[in-house]
């Protein structure tokens, strides 16, 4: 049985947290629930009226579910986060945390294909009720779709050549796991930086797998429809794509061109932005590896009087 040590230390746990500016009465929501880290902190500080809900859509982080009445962990996708809430009669919540990308416990277990430390079958779902899985991404798209995952999801210029590569080979027979995926990519993979392009093609991978761009969209969207006047957002984001997104919704309500102005010709923006941009500082990096990348952003919505 999958047991909450498997899941490591939570990243930027207390700085995260403090981002939510808790009220012991309040509600509040961790969409991305794995080991409880988070959710156990914001438990902490919630009194006994206060509700905490959490989404996780993978089923190994149920077994890390919180024993106490004020918390309920909804097995779903965080894309749905306002039809489940509504399940459950909320229709608005204090403050909501996300933190983004895949979680250790993911990358630790090698079956799951996430990592590019083990051999395993190309799945990378997040959820094993997805349909769409990574082999099926390698094996099944045509050249453009190859092209369009490699280029928008792992920014690499050489896309055209990666997706015509990966065709030839599996002309010739199906490209089953990482070691043979590995193979097949090896002429884009000079020693010297071969970790770095190799985790930059698993990650447009598996964000086409788990459409995590999309997913993140509507979960932003949502938040703003469900947050109340002056509640918190507080997202962490691991990759460039994700912390764009996340940076540019929160400054602008919107993922594209510019907000609407008001009636004195000011920008009129729902969210204010709380505080700088917070990354760990070296001893969690230390403690643990993957809060090398991770970026924290907070905001808060505006009161519309």
């Amino acid at each position: 049985m999958t047991t909450i040590m498997e899941y490591h230390n939570p990243v930027l746990l207390h700085a995260s947290v403090d981002g939510l500016n808790i009220k012991p009465d309040g509600i509040y929501v961790d969409v991305t629930f794995g080991g409880g880290g988070h959710s156990k902190e914001i438990l902490n500080r919630l009194g006994p009226d206060g509700k905490l809900f959490a989404f996780d859509q993978d089923e190994d982080a149920l077994a890390n579910a919180l024993s106490d009445e004020r918390f309920t962990l909804i097995n779903e996708n965080f894309r749905f986060i306002k039809r489940f809430l509504r399940f459950y009669g909320i229709k608005s919540v204090d403050g909501i945390l996300a933190d983004l990308g895949v979680s250790s416990h993911q990358f630790d277990v090698a079956e799951r294909g996430f990592s590019t430390r083990f051999d395993a079958e190309l799945d990378m779902r997040m959820s094993q009720k997805n349909d769409l899985n990574a082999y099926r991404v390698v094996n099944e798209y045509d050249e453009a779709n190859l092209k369009r995952v490699f280029l928008d999801y792992g920014e690499l210029k050489n896309a055209p050549a990666i997706a015509r590569v990966i065709l030839e080979a599996r002309e010739k027979e199906p490209i089953k796991n990482t070691e043979q995926l590995k193979v097949v990519l090896g002429r884009f993979l000079p020693a010297h930086k071969s970790h770095k392009i190799l985790a930059q093609m698993y990650q447009a991978i598996r964000i086409e797998v788990n459409q995590e761009m999309d997913v993140l969209k509507e979960f932003l969207e949502q938040s703003l429809e469900i947050l109340n006047p002056n509640g918190r957002l507080s997202v962490i984001s691991y990759h460039s794509l994700e912390d764009r997104l996340v940076k540019r919704f929160v400054k602008n309500g919107q993922f594209e061109g510019e907000p609407e102005r008001d009636f004195f010709g000011n920008f009129s923006v729902p969210f204010q932005t709380i505080g700088k941009l917070i990354v760990p500082n070296a001893d969690e990096i230390k403690i643990n590896n993957r809060a090398r990348s991770a970026k924290l952003r907070i905001a808060e919505k505006k009161d519309a009087k």
